[in-house]
């Protein structure tokens, strides 16, 4: 059934309103931002029909089976630590989360929205409708603050990005993705209201809030790890982050050193050339190619680098084994990718659990699009743990010093939502 609304905006708010009084829901807003690739503004995938929760070891074989069995839509997320099964790693670090590897699950209801048109896919459209447009105003809550600390004091994140760059002076690795975790313990917050709130500070083109059951994913995305149009495959990693600039003359004397840093474009094509490489296992030959290099693209707390690379997808590879090839996204892990991700395990203190995989939808077409789960934050309501993590790329000329102030900017807007300074 399709619907035109006079107000998109309060018709989305009613409609994640109601969708989070469900056990089991996820919402991706594009927060318009244009993307010549997305399928649509928003999309509101609530209950569960079917569901697959899988550990690293079978996941991905597990969801080819499930999506066989299921070529509707389907949502859900890859964590990071599924790199145990595309390679041959392991990951010893805590994990105070407890969140599976991979969760997917076949929604009863669907909404799909693009400018003022509405499409429903239910089994009872107008009840829908109606649920949705009855939803009272909710009133806003104020957040007692939550206070967080990292798995690193500043001194130990210096000392650690010291000793990572000895082994790129060995030629170990070239550059890897260095993350540190920020939590807190018996955190109580209303996970709607925080993703409210983040959109609103920091709204981003692959946004999503994630629930099921007392599990929860906030996440302000500006990145697409892989998506599939048609035979079509498109990969954006980002690599280069910049602060705004307090005017207009000030941030785009940034925006022209942010493009033209050595040190950033360096970083982005040795990101570039792994997913190239990455692509590679799935496209047919000859078709990879790099469709933008050195994007500067502009969000409301920082710059980002943003490259992208496309192929033609092998007619033999199937989409959740294009998943599989590349995953986990290049921009998260570093090069050589094994190296830099055994490494990492060594130098990091928890498991980076969803953050560092992907948050997504396959589509009833046999297309995909799924995001890199960064600016994100995760929260197990049952046991009142609330983690977040940033992440930045060490190479040999970086500066410890800035990395760590990198770290700090890109938790900003989480951090602001949380009440902390």
């Amino acid at each position: 059934m399709i619907k035109t609304i006079d107000d998109p905006l309060l018709f989305k708010t009613k409609a994640l309103q109601w969708a989070a009084s469900r056990d089991v829901f996820c919402y991706f807003d594009s927060n318009n931002f244009t993307d010549p690739y997305s399928k649509f503004d928003c999309l509101i995938a609530v209950g569960s029909k079917d569901q697959l929760v899988a550990q690293s070891g079978t996941a991905f074989g597990e969801l080819e089976k499930f999506r066989n069995r299921n070529p509707g839509w389907l949502t859900g997320f890859f964590g990071y630590d599924l790199k145990n099964e595309t390679e041959q790693l392991s990951s010893n670090n805590n994990d105070h989360l407890n969140f599976p590897d991979l969760y997917f699950f076949v929604p009863e209801q669907l909404i799909l929205i693009n400018g003022t048109t509405v499409e429903f896919v239910a089994a009872d459209p107008s009840r829908l409708i109606t649920a949705i447009e009855s939803q009272a105003d909710r009133p806003a809550k104020k957040q007692i603050p939550v206070t967080t600390r990292s798995r690193f004091s500043k001194g130990e994140y210096l000392a650690a990005v010291t000793k990572i760059k000895e082994h790129i002076s060995r030629g170990d690795i070239y550059v890897t993705n260095f993350c540190q975790e920020f939590y807190t313990e018996n955190a109580e917050i209303d996970p709607l209201e925080v993703f409210t709130k983040l959109c609103k500070i920091s709204p981003a083109p692959f946004s999503s809030l994630l629930k099921w059951n007392d599990n929860y994913v906030v996440c302000a995305s500006p990145e697409r790890f892989l998506a599939k149009r048609g035979d079509k495959l498109i990969s954006q990693p980002i690599k280069g982050t910049a602060k705004r600039g307090k005017n207009e003359t000030e941030d785009e004397a940034i925006k022209l050193e942010l493009r033209n840093q050595t040190k950033e474009q360096q970083e982005n094509v040795m990101i570039v050339d792994l997913v190239r490489n990455d692509l590679t296992r799935s496209a047919k030959p000859g078709t990879v190619k790099t469709e933008e290099l050195f994007g500067i693209y502009s969000f409301n707390q920082v710059h980002q680098m943003i490259s992208t690379v496309v192929c033609e997808l092998d007619a033999n590879v199937s989409p959740v084994s294009a998943i599989k090839n590349a995953f986990p996204m290049g921009s998260m892990t570093g090069a050589p990718k094994i190296s830099a991700m055994q490494l990492m395990e060594q130098f990091e203190r928890t498991k980076r659990g969803v953050y560092s995989g992907a948050i997504g939808y396959f589509s009833p077409d046999g297309d995909f699009d799924f995001n890199v789960v960064i600016r994100t934050l995760l929260y197990n309501q049952k046991n009142k743990y609330l983690s977040f993590h940033a992440g930045s790329a060490i190479t040999f000329h970086a500066d410890a010093e800035k990395e760590y102030e990198e770290c700090l900017l890109k938790v900003k807007a989480i951090m602001e939502v949380l009440g902390q300074s």
